[in-house]
């Protein structure tokens, strides 16, 4: 048996007070993560305030409350909900009142008087539906639990666009340090083959040396333009995000120096709270439960609708009331309706695997993430390491060739390793942060305090 199917057992008893869904196989329960650096606490519900940063907390809360995306899914809420209350409408007695007038024209009828006459028929009818077999109970059931679905897919798509925006920002961020990291090395480099120029107006060294070095600050110069690219188009991002056009004038005010940093620690919690906490495993339990409900809509079928009406009112003048009560049953023949019950059974096992499925991938998502996260981590650490020697390394080749003690080329080659690596670190401060992310975008935090959408503006 696998590992979480005993803990997805325990969020469908609590989920499904309303809506019962079949009962998985019991199993252990899934505990700790397996790639996991230690004990960790329980993920915050604003999970981006761990970077203490106020700009990326408006930045979210924005977002949380602007995109269009969110409001959709908002819609479909209230649309689903509106159909729980039309379901459960339909169990209570449904009334309805009529009325008509007609006037009759006597001077139309030769022995008739003159005097117009007026006709006045009022009547109220009431129909119950008697649920003996559950049919409506049923059907209640399963609009409920689309409900609660439609709700799970909009805290869904909270978690999507807060991951989003918090994307965006670290885009933003890394090209801005990677921008000024490169303005860094390109004005060392610059003053390097200034340099190299003034020796060989001198004659103190030869062509080739100026000509590697101007080839190298070329190459280092040939980035630059892409750090300012990515920030305009992370930019971009942040305003489609929050519902503003490429030309808005607030996000030329959006800017950041430096990436953000988290603590050394992540508070991740554990398997079971990721079970409860992810929203597309709650829609997968949710679309289950719907799924068999509506096997007991098409069970219902086999049996008779006892409907029971009453009607009173004033017709043509008199008052009359009736009472009827009506049977529908279709026997002998139910195959149509034995159809429909293997059609709603085979759904319900499509169901249980979308919801197998979802689980599985939720936690492979998670020790994916902390694998690469760890990875990535060790290997900017190791980065950091070769960027000191390569400092080392350059201070002595500097020397060197100060003295006259090695050709100016070992200095260029020591400047070509330090760019280099200088790139590399930037790259995997870049992943690590990516990476990160990936981690809270598979933790599925971020929905609980979100905002209502904001009604789009008309």
């Amino acid at each position: 048996m696998k590992p979480w199917r005993l803990s997805m057992a325990v969020l469908s008893l609590a989920a499904c007070a309303t809506a019962p869904a079949p009962e998985p196989p019991a199993s252990t329960s899934a505990g700790a993560f397996i790639n996991a650096p230690a004990e960790a606490a329980e993920l915050p519900a604003n999970w981006w305030q761990l970077y203490d940063d106020p700009v990326l907390d408006a930045l979210v809360t924005a977002s949380l409350a602007a995109h269009a995306d969110l409001r959709t899914a908002y819609a479909r809420l209230v649309s689903a909900r509106a159909g729980t209350a039309q379901a459960r409408a339909a169990r209570l007695p449904q009334t309805r009142i009529e009325s008509s007038a007609t006037v009759d024209h006597p001077s139309e009828q030769p022995s008739a008087s003159s005097v117009p006459a007026t006709d006045y028929d009022v009547a109220a009818t009431v129909s119950w539906e008697l649920d003996l077999f559950g049919r409506l109970r049923a059907g209640a059931i399963a609009a409920n639990a689309d409900a609660e679905a439609a709700a799970a897919a909009l805290d869904g798509v909270r978690v999507a666009v807060a991951a989003d925006t918090v994307s965006a920002y670290v885009e933003l961020c890394a090209a801005r340090e990677g921008a000024a990291a490169a303005d860094t090395v390109i004005a060392a480099q610059a003053e390097l083959t200034a340099n190299l120029r003034s020796q060989l107006a001198a004659g103190e060294l030869s062509q080739l040396e100026v000509a590697q070095a101007e080839s190298l600050l070329v190459a280092t110069g040939a980035s630059r333009p892409g750090f300012d690219a990515a920030a305009a188009i992370a930019r971009y991002r942040l305003g489609e995000l929050r519902g503003l056009t490429p030309a808005d004038p607030i996000l030329a005010g959006i800017d950041c120096s430096t990436l953000p940093r988290l603590p050394a620690t992540l508070p991740i919690g554990d398997g079971q709270a990721l079970l409860w906490r992810r929203p597309d495993i709650r829609e997968a339990e949710r679309r289950l439960a719907a799924a068999s409900a509506r096997i007991g809509v098409a069970a219902a079928e086999l049996y008779p609708v006892i409907n029971l009406g009453g009607a009173i009112g004033l017709l043509s003048g008199s008052l009359v009331a009736t009472a009827t009560p009506l049977i529908t049953w279709t026997f002998p023949n139910q195959s149509p309706a034995r159809a429909r019950i293997a059609q709603a059974t085979a759904n319900e096992q499509a169901a249980l695997a979308a919801w197998d499925s979802v689980t599985l991938r939720a936690l492979r998502e998670v020790e994916s993430a902390l694998l690469a996260m760890a990875a990535e981590a060790q290997r900017k650490e190791a980065l950091s390491t070769a960027i000191g020697s390569a400092e080392r390394t350059l201070m002595l080749a500097a020397s060197r060739v100060h003295y006259g003690d090695a050709s100016p080329l070992l200095r260029i080659e020591a400047e070509r390793v330090r760019a280099d690596l200088t790139r590399q670190r930037i790259d995997s401060s870049i992943a690590l942060a990516r990476q990160q992310l990936s981690l809270f975008r598979a933790l599925g935090g971020g929905w609980q305090q979100a905002p209502a959408p904001l009604a789009a503006a008309r």
